[in-house]
């Protein structure tokens, strides 16, 4: 029994040595860790007052900071990362850098608000936590903490070997390939040229889905902690085709959060859906020319929000904007 045990305790600590502090990674998972280091350390350096943009890839795909920065006269951080990383991770890193009078533009994707405290422990991003961001785990449900720390299997340490080999052979540089996707603001400026999506739409989560989701709740959670500090925050709809049918009370749940936490919410007359041919790959993912045409509205209403006088857009983004199918 005690060879058991000590062979039991010896097989944990090589897995938490392996990955912990050894495997990585460098094209999948320390890529998102990068770009979340890279759009911290932006964020950390700017001045307030100060725009920033909070989603998943919906954020950087189809929301321009360059555009609304130049608009609102501000300077701007696209600080959204993939859907998957959680926004536990997210708000931590960037809830740092937020100060009074800073203005948070929220259009996440509406499984965020319905994702589960389940959908959380089982995440993909909990092997970026039990590699990079270990100092969270304290502050987190033990449940996210047991997913972290268990978050790895024999495929993952294939995955890591085969990784790691590419990037040291061949020469792959992780901040190579962020700087050919994204622009100084943390826009995505790869995605040309406008594509058609095809494939099944995801459903579009119930009022009371969005409501009483594990997401919402740390969306809520943040909303409120940040308008307390005198941060401005609007929450507002992510971008989607044209013919999905987002219910009224699913807009009005997701309205409700922002309001109900101090914050407020900004409707697109379009309630940002837009035809499939203005996407590049996904409903999330508008494509270049149609980034620079929806942040140019959102933009024109941002600023009646704010009660700032909106400058012109720059002569090269209104090209983009009017190469856009919609346009």
């Amino acid at each position: 029994m005690r060879r058991l045990f000590l062979c039991c305790l010896g097989s944990v600590g090589l897995y938490v040595l392996l990955f912990g502090l050894l495997l990585e990674r460098p094209l999948s998972i320390g890529l998102l860790q990068l770009e979340l280091t890279q759009k911290t350390a932006r964020l950390a350096a700017m001045p307030s007052p100060k725009l920033v943009i909070l989603a998943g890839s919906n954020g950087p795909y189809s929301h321009s900071c360059a555009v609304l920065g130049a608009m609102l006269a501000l300077p701007c951080e696209n600080a959204g990362i993939a859907v998957g990383i959680g926004l536990d991770v997210v708000f931590a890193h960037e809830a740092m850098f937020l100060r009074r009078g800073d203005i948070v533009y929220m259009p996440m994707e509406l499984q965020q608000y319905a994702a589960s405290a389940q959908d959380y422990s089982a995440a993909p991003d909990a092997v970026l936590l039990l590699r990079y961001d270990r100092s969270l785990l304290p502050g987190m449900p033990a449940r996210r903490v047991l997913g972290a720390i268990f978050c790895c299997n024999l495929a993952d340490l294939l995955e890591s070997a085969a990784e790691m080999m590419m990037s040291d052979m061949r020469g792959i540089k992780p901040d190579a390939l962020l700087e050919a996707e994204y622009n100084e603001a943390g826009d995505r400026i790869d995605a040309i040229p406008p594509g058609s999506p095809v494939g099944p739409v995801r459903l579009v989560p119930s009022a009371t889905a969005i409501k009483t989701g594990y997401g919402a709740s740390l969306i809520a959670h943040f909303v409120a902690a940040e308008t307390r500090q005198g941060v401005i925050v609007i929450g507002g709809m992510p971008t989607d085709f044209a013919s999905v049918r987002i219910p009224a009370p699913s807009i009005a749940a997701v309205a409700a959060i922002y309001a109900s936490n101090g914050g407020g919410f900004l409707l697109l007359p379009t309630h940002s859906q837009y035809p499939p041919d203005n996407f590049f790959n996904s409903e999330d993912h508008l494509s270049r020319p149609c980034q620079a045409a929806h942040s140019i509205r959102l933009g024109l209403r941002l600023a009646a929000i704010l009660s700032r006088i909106s400058q012109k857009p720059d002569p090269i983004d209104m090209r983009w904007a009017a190469s856009c199918p919609a346009a």
